[in-house]
């Protein structure tokens, strides 16, 4: 059971967790999958007549015990200077008053979170790890460890492009020396463990929760739409197939079993869903 705190925030209990999924809005995406328009088109029945969907801009903080852990800081506040390059790259984007207000909303400072997990390196995943102060960035959360995937990190070209969101958002995090690049599964408390799931990108990583007999996964970009997980074969241009297809086939076989609370970046909000067992594969259900 959930409860609605605000038209862009919603909370559960996970076992001893709280987990509160933070919608910072939405933007419209046209798929690209590797079939016939009209069989994406079946297993996507709101798509427009161009082929556009709306996706959800949905982020996640945990609270377990002395840890308050933000997952995927998402964007920079609206009015942001990033903000502006954002709507200017993809079609449709509408804010929701942002991250900073959630969590005022639900009684959490920003310098009182103690870890900001980053699943990949795609910057509506992470450019909210600082907040513009006058013509500098300064970090949003001034007492948190932060992690992300080595492969997203180390090698990454980005970082080496002056002006670019890697360099100026997790560039300033790492020059404070609290950024931290991960490699294979790390708990970062105990219950909360990082996992590989390449694909979306090298280092993409999901975030799982484990608090007595339930389990709850924030699963990033392993997903964009609901009907992937009917279709683990439909993976958009520009990924890593094979990684892909082996990431997702990894988290049905954790998740699906145990029946796990799940929620993937790009749901429409609030997202919370389960995979349920069909025809030898899944399917998704909102819960």
């Amino acid at each position: 059971m959930s409860t609605r705190l605000a038209d862009y925030v919603d909370q559960r209990r996970i076992g001893e967790a709280t987990v509160t999924v933070i919608s910072e809005g939405s933007l419209v995406w046209a798929p690209h999958f590797p079939v016939p328009e009209a069989e994406w088109r079946a297993a996507m029945p709101e798509a427009n007549e161009a082929g556009e969907v709306q996706l959800g801009l949905n982020l996640v903080h945990l609270r377990l015990g002395d840890a308050s852990i933000m997952v995927d800081p998402g964007c920079d506040d609206p009015g942001s200077a990033w903000h502006e390059g954002f709507a200017k790259r993809f079609k449709g984007v509408s804010r929701t008053p942002g991250l900073g207000r959630a969590l005022e909303g639900i009684g959490v400072l920003a310098q009182d979170i103690t870890h900001v997990l980053i699943t990949h390196g795609h910057g509506d995943h992470f450019a909210g790890v600082t907040v513009e102060e006058g013509d500098a960035l300064i970090a949003r959360f001034p007492n948190a460890r932060h992690f992300i995937g080595r492969g997203d990190w180390e090698g990454n070209p980005n970082r080496e492009r002056p002006g670019s969101e890697m360099a100026l958002s997790l560039g300033t995090i790492d020059r404070l020396g609290l950024l931290e690049a991960v490699e294979g599964e790390r708990e970062i408390v105990p219950g909360v463990t990082m996992i590989p799931a390449p694909g979306e990108s090298p280092g993409h990583t999901i975030v799982r929760v484990r608090s007595g007999n339930d389990s709850f996964y924030y699963v990033g970009d392993l997903f964009h739409h609901a009907c992937e997980v009917s279709h683990p074969d439909w993976i958009s241009p520009g990924r890593d197939q094979a990684a892909m297809r082996a990431s997702r086939d990894r988290l049905f076989a954790e998740a699906g079993p145990v029946h796990a609370t799940l929620v993937f970046a790009h749901e429409r909000f609030p997202g919370w869903g389960h995979f349920v067992t069909v025809d030898g594969g899944y399917r998704w259900e909102l819960t």
